[in-house]
């Protein structure tokens, strides 16, 4: 029977191989063993239901990403914190998160992308219940790494169900939605952390940010089991020992001095460790390619690295999350130290540009079809428009007059390039990636993705806090955005160099 899809393409479907993926050897020690495949998931699409599944997922650990930053005066208060102990509280949820992205999406490969899903969205409520029963301030820390291993283990399989499962418009509109949840959702988490804080749910205070993860999880979980169809690699990889742990110290390496670093002083290990990443990076580099030159199975197979796709979105991806991170970090302080903002009122101020950049997600696809890539360079344009209001507004007006209602044009332009632009990232990047490195090429999206938000936190908040005691907020507000601007106009000249038509 043949199973065709709402738009009239049929999905996609197992075709038989020379070498095929149960071999007749249980005993073969060249395959990863696991449980055989159930015949009805085999041509089974995604259907709305389980899209709608799968993007709640993804929202979680996107809106965790964001939501502690308003809740940390009082988690400082409540479990009597040092400022180093805090940061470690945001950087060990991000150092986590980042490293084991790509290891989550290849094992979702090997060993099924729904079962992946199933264990992570487990996991992420029950470290979320951890983290909010948080006696003190480590069993937090430790807490939150569990909770980044967590999202790790679930994210990668919600772009790899989509490119494994969907095609053609189907995969273009699935793909907009999920650039749109994860703009949206990291706003969110800074509007929803001030609410949660302020409200003081039955006491709760900053626990709530964390509790309230668990019922979403579980309805998660529990939608999961009946609406996401099961996929993976057609040929499952072996393990990669060397290339996973160099992986891991290799980006460890690099983010936790840049997001530990500014707090802590810049002691020697921080410098020592930054210094020593890019040996690492060059070391995992070298295992991988042997690996791949030997028929191994590198953990990032670097012939994914070399088509042009993946290059060009990862290239695209920089100013886009570097510029994003920067951004709600500056705005952040600006907002609460500056107009002497709530935590509240500060979240409730970027409603316009969540709302312009969901909008603009929707009609992305529509956008592109017309356009092709220079969508990007127009999105582009009209970000770095918003980003040069915002700056010239902050410059010039009175503080008195800087109200939510002044700032809403600039974060509205804003909110419309960022719809715009993360659809098109994932579009970009994934188009070049095939369906059996479907976790692969999602686990380097979203490692990609998390690293240049630690980035530009690391970069321009620490610019921001140095320019501030010196030249004064406003100068390094504007500043900040000044640099924003500069790489979204260095992005609209590389969308020019695309190729019209997007696949």
């Amino acid at each position: 029977m043949t199973v065709t899809t709402d738009d009239g393409t049929q999905p996609r479907t197992r075709t038989a191989s020379p070498h095929p993926a149960h071999p007749a050897h249980p005993s073969d020690p060249s395959r990863p063993s696991r449980p055989p495949h159930p015949p009805h998931l085999e041509t089974a699409a995604l259907t709305p239901l389980g899209l709608v599944t799968i993007l709640l997922g993804a929202a979680l650990p996107m809106v965790d990403f964001f939501i502690v930053n308003v809740a940390l005066p009082d988690i400082e208060a409540d479990l009597h914190a040092p400022a180093a102990t805090l940061e470690m509280v945001v950087a060990g949820y991000a150092v986590a998160y980042a490293v084991l992205l790509v290891l989550g999406g290849r094992l979702g490969d090997t060993y099924g992308r729904r079962a992946l899903f199933l264990w992570g969205a487990a996991a992420f409520g029950l470290t979320s219940l951890a983290c909010g029963l948080a006696p003190t301030a480590w069993w937090l820390v430790a807490a939150r790494v569990a909770q980044g291993a967590a999202s790790a283990m679930m994210l990668p399989q919600v772009l790899a169900t989509i490119h494994a499962t969907t095609s053609g418009e189907r995969r273009a509109r699935a793909v907009s939605l999920y650039g749109s949840v994860g703009g949206v959702s990291m706003v969110l988490g800074q509007i929803l952390g001030g609410v949660l804080v302020a409200a003081d749910l039955a006491g709760t205070g900053w626990r709530m940010v964390f509790l309230v993860n668990v019922p979403v999880a579980a309805l998660a979980l529990l939608l999961a089991v009946r609406s996401v169809p099961d996929s993976w690699a057609e040929r499952p990889a072996r393990g990669d020992l060397a290339g996973t742990v160099l992986l891991a110290v290799s980006l460890t390496a690099f983010l936790l001095p840049l997001t530990e670093g500014r707090a802590a002083g810049w002691p020697l290990w921080s410098v020592l460790t930054l210094a020593a990443a890019p040996f690492l990076i060059w070391a995992f580099a070298a295992v991988e390619r042997r690996a791949e030159a030997g028929g191994g199975s590198p953990l990032l197979p670097p012939s994914l690295m070399r088509e042009p796709g993946v290059r060009r979105g990862l290239l695209i991806g920089l100013p886009i999350f570097i510029g994003f991170s920067g951004w709600m970090f500056v705005s952040a302080v600006t907002l609460q130290k500056g107009l002497d903002y709530g935590a509240l009122k500060a979240g409730l101020t970027l409603i316009p540009m969540g709302v312009a950049q969901f909008a603009a997600s929707l009609f992305a696809p529509r956008l592109v079809h017309r356009l092709g890539s220079r969508a990007l360079t127009l999105c582009a344009l009209v970000h770095g428009t918003g980003v040069a209001v915002l700056a010239l507004t902050v410059l010039w007006a009175p503080w008195s007059a800087l109200t939510p209602l002044a700032l809403a044009p600039g974060l509205a332009l804003c909110g419309f390039g960022q719809g715009i632009q993360l659809p098109l990232y994932f579009r970009i990047l994934l188009s070049a990636v095939p369906a059996a490195r479907a976790g692969a090429g999602s686990g380097l999206a979203a490692t990609a993705q998390q690293s240049c938000l630690a980035v530009g936190v690391a970069t321009l908040g620490s610019l921001f806090l140095a320019m501030e005691s010196g030249t004064g907020l406003r100068e390094a507000f504007a500043t900040v955005l000044a640099l924003q601007l500069v790489g979204l106009l260095a992005l609209a000249a590389l969308s020019l160099r695309l190729p019209r038509e997007l696949a």
